[in-house]
């Protein structure tokens, strides 16, 4: 009896040692080799990546790295001093693949313009996200807005060659879609300072202080940083359905940094009211 208790604690033994080594087996990790990247000081580098960027991480302060104005697949790499030191940069991309890069500093790099390859150093996505279907489902209306015809006119502001003009509103659910080009016909930049929604009263009492609600957007489609000379461009501005009390007016004020040159516009509930639905 006393034996055969043994043995089945030596077969117990056995199993503990089997599921760790088995454990150790599955946990084991493996190295991402990284892509080899030489970038200047009086050049930019673009790598243009298949996907969104979600996520950079530079491993020196001598490197500068930016997302492209406007562009959410374009990062932007640019040495910040001659000769720096060696280092790394991670950037993760919106499909979940982890792209490795280590940097060395040249006068003359090969590329400056690189088109990087779905998943080119991960073939299986690395990355996991936490599902945000809310977010995906504006993005993805906002995407559809940003290319309607003009359906609303008469409402738009102009100064100074710059120009603001309401082409379409739209509604889905429980968010409301602005589509607005945006026009600069001068030779200077408008730098935006901000782009504001909000609802205020039609005539200010004299009695009574003026009342104001700020409208903060869900989301922005678009450059909304920047209208450059001799351009025009389209900006989507998704925010929370809303309609507008009695002797109240949605106002949409563009302001320029360091500038003069303010538009708004006004819109009435008669306008809100006529909504087109996304197809």
């Amino acid at each position: 009896m006393m034996k055969m208790k043994c043995a089945a604690g030596i077969f117990g033994i056995f199993l503990f040692l089997l599921n760790l080594t088995t454990n150790a087996q599955e946990t084991k990790t493996s190295a991402i080799d990284p892509y080899r990247l030489a970038i200047t000081f009086a050049k930019t580098t673009n790598l243009i990546f298949p996907y969104a960027i979600k996520s950079i991480d530079k491993g020196s302060r001598d490197i500068l790295v930016q997302k492209a104005i406007g562009v959410e697949n374009v990062l932007q790499l640019k040495a910040g001093r001659q000769d720096f030191a060696e280092t790394n940069l991670t950037v993760v991309t919106a499909d979940g693949s982890l792209y490795s890069y280590v940097l060395n500093y040249s006068e003359q790099p090969t590329g400056i313009n690189i088109k990087v390859q779905n998943a080119q150093l991960t073939p299986n996505p690395l990355a996991v996200f936490t599902p945000d279907a809310t977010t995906d489902l504006i993005q993805g209306n906002a995407d559809k807005v940003a290319v309607k015809r003009k359906s609303v006119r008469g409402i738009k502001k102009s100064a100074y060659g710059v120009e603001i003009e309401l082409k379409g509103m739209f509604v889905e659910e429980d968010v409301m879609y602005f589509q607005f080009e945006f026009k600069n016909l001068s030779a200077l930049n408008y730098d935006i300072k901000t782009l504001r929604f909000f609802i205020k009263d039609k005539k200010k009492s004299r009695r009574t202080a003026s009342q104001e609600i700020d409208i903060k957007p869900l989301f922005v489609l678009g450059n909304g940083k920047i209208i450059r000379s001799n351009s025009e461009q389209v900006v989507v501005v998704a925010v929370p359905k809303f309609t507008i009390p009695n002797k109240q007016v949605f106002k949409v004020q563009l302001q320029e940094d360091n500038g003069g040159r303010n538009l708004d516009l006004s819109i009435g509930n008669k306008k809100i009211f006529r909504a087109d639905r996304i197809q």
